[in-house]
């Protein structure tokens, strides 16, 4: 066996103590722990999902649409002069996104309505093997409506708009192809 001896210097240190905080970290996220979260209402989803969830928040759900040439109204209105909107398309626009809301809204409360009877059902203690499967599905389903809800909308839009208008959404958020 060779030992090689390398001479001590900072560029070493920091090497070395890169590799140990990076080692810790990937250490940590296997073993990580949930104290403090038994104290939530609902201890899955987080307080901020649930305010997300309430309000009827994308959060990400019709991303598969977004990056793929269906914009969401919220944008659309934002960059309503940009991409040069007709009086029309402003309207439908704003009808769908109104429309939107309610419907999110409402799922949303779904949710996390489903969520708090999951809870329960833990916090009472007895949980029964067909009761949990039913609760689990429930809340499953209404998290796949709320996906669904979200990625029609942008498929609704996408409607509403040119291509060039599209096209002109996904370079102004940056979503556009590089050649």
């Amino acid at each position: 066996m060779r030992i090689i001896i390398i001479e001590e210097s900072p560029l070493r240190r920091i090497l070395v103590a890169a590799a140990l905080l990076f080692a810790g970290a990937g250490h940590a996220q296997h073993h990580q722990s949930y104290a403090g979260q038994q104290e939530r209402e609902l201890k899955a989803p987080s307080v901020e999902q649930v305010k997300q969830y309430l309000a009827g928040a994308g959060m990400g759900y019709a991303k598969a649409a977004e990056l793929n040439h269906f914009p969401g109204p919220m944008h659309v209105l934002e960059l309503a002069d940009q991409l040069k909107l007709t009086a029309e398309q402003r309207a439908a626009t704003k009808r769908l996104m109104d429309t939107h809301k309610v419907e999110a809204r409402g799922l949303g409360a779904e949710l996390v309505a489903s969520e708090r009877d999951l809870e329960q059902l833990f916090r009472s203690g007895k949980v029964d093997e067909a009761v949990l499967a039913r609760a689990v599905r429930t809340a499953a389903a209404v998290e796949g409506e709320y996906r669904l809800l979200h990625l029609e909308t942008h498929r609704r839009m996408r409607a509403l708009l040119t291509e060039e208008q599209v096209k002109r959404y996904d370079e102004l958020r940056g979503h556009a192809a590089k050649h």
